[in-house]
């Protein structure tokens, strides 16, 4: 296991280098010019020429990427190019927001998938299978941004019950923690259904119901432990799409996470500021599939992560 974990790590650094260097190619391939947006409508040429030379702008790509990747290894993610603060200082007031907002979505998205999973395995072909299958489909298919602005409008705008947008309260967490998490618990249902299934059908499942074992043991005990392992990958990925997905939804509430910071960024040209937010998100999400790993040992020990 230690083995498997140390090399993991060692792989983060090429994911590292191949993120910056898309990035960075990706944002120069972007319309547009910051030093212009920087200096504003109106500017004269001399005074755009000027910014771009102090921002280091003139120089040829190879050597603007070079001098990045230097800076990186110093532990210097470089200067913001709108507001002139360090990138990381930006970043770490914004990536705990994130965390907070991803965190509350993939409980949602953990605790209403399986239950809902569970349930539509047990009674199979039931109505209730028929009701969250109809649910499931429903938060599959609704775009994430049409379902927070639908939130808002019913218990925001209508109700009154809770606040439209911003983060200063647990209140203001609800709307976005559910609109991110609803998509992944569609998902996560349907996966969990499918493999409860298969599980349930299974030889040593009839054994344990030959024995006389309580309905309840069965399916936590035996049935569930063996159904995880395809759900734990599926909510693996959905933790990566929530990082994605704070991206619009921080934008819709308003809310000053690092998807936010990006968007941004993105719209003033920002270089350093948006390769300093996807190089976080991008190690986060590296980290989350090594405890998935971690997790497939855990659930099932004839598993070699070797």
């Amino acid at each position: 296991m230690t083995v498997f974990i140390i090399k993991r790590i060692a792989q983060i650094v090429p994911v590292i280098f191949g993120v910056t260097l898309v990035v960075f190619l990706i944002m120069q391939m972007v319309p547009g010019d910051s030093a212009v947006v920087l200096a504003g409508e109106g500017a004269s040429h001399e005074t755009i020429e000027e910014l771009r030379e102090n921002l280091g702008l003139n120089q040829p790509l190879h050597i603007q990427y070079w001098e990045y990747i230097k800076g990186l290894v110093q532990g210097d993610m470089g200067t913001s190019l709108k507001n002139g603060s360090p990138v990381l200082d930006e970043i770490l007031v914004r990536l705990p927001i994130t965390i907070e907002l991803a965190t509350y979505s993939i409980l949602i998205t953990i605790v209403l998938g399986l239950g809902a999973g569970i349930v539509s395995a047990i009674k199979p072909y039931s109505w209730m299978d028929f009701g969250v299958t109809i649910i499931a489909l429903l938060g599959i298919s609704l775009p994430s941004f049409f379902l927070g602005i639908l939130l808002m409008y019913t218990f925001s705008v209508d109700l009154g019950w809770l606040p439209v947008a911003g983060w200063e309260s647990p209140k203001h967490i609800i709307l976005p923690a559910i609109t991110l998490g609803a998509g992944g618990a569609a998902i996560v249902a349907r996966m969990t259904r499918s493999s409860m299934l298969e599980v349930i059908n299974q030889d040593f499942i009839r054994t344990a119901k030959a024995k006389g074992l309580k309905g309840y043991i069965i399916i936590f005990k035996h049935a569930l432990r063996n159904a995880l392992i395809p759900v734990i990958t599926v909510v693996g990925l959905q933790f990566g799409s929530l990082l994605g997905g704070t991206v619009l939804i921080e934008s819709v509430f308003a809310v000053n996470g690092l998807g936010r910071m990006i968007v941004d960024a993105i719209r003033t040209r920002d270089l350093p500021m948006v390769q300093g937010g996807v190089l976080v998100a991008s190690i986060i999400f590296v980290f989350v599939n090594l405890l998935v790993d971690i997790l497939y040992k855990v659930f099932n020990k004839r598993i070699d992560l070797n």
